[in-house]
């Protein structure tokens, strides 16, 4: 075994050729850091992304469900983040955070949806 240096905090340590880091809290401190979302103008997005996702799959509790603009704006729901639209052969446009969608329908009423997982 080599003399080696961590890559998080630079102590040297006796290790494997392909070890990059001392203790496991380095490297989970590293990775964290590598991961993280840097801007904090994407961070709050996501957030926001996946509470809207949250909101519609506790109302979800079957394959659709008719809800109100009312009833999500309650729990939060922000109508202006979503991961992308899906139109229908009958022009129809779908409102998706990630797996989870609505459709405008009659009055103030909303369909949400369940994508079903693609193979």
């Amino acid at each position: 075994m080599e003399k080696r240096t961590c890559i998080e905090c630079g102590e040297s340590f006796n290790g494997r050729a392909d070890k990059k880091f001392c203790s496991d809290m380095c490297r989970n401190a590293y990775n964290n850091k590598l991961n993280s979302d840097t801007n904090n103008y994407v961070r709050n997005i996501n957030n926001i992304l996946r509470k809207n996702r949250r909101i519609m799959e506790e109302l979800l509790p079957e394959e659709t469900a008719k809800v109100s603009q009312q009833k999500l704006i309650d729990k939060g729901f922000n109508f202006n983040y979503f991961t992308n639209i899906t139109k229908t052969k009958t022009g129809k446009s779908y409102i998706f955070c990630y797996e989870f969608g609505y459709l405008p329908i009659e009055g103030n009423y909303f369909l949400l949806v369940k994508r079903r997982a693609e193979n």
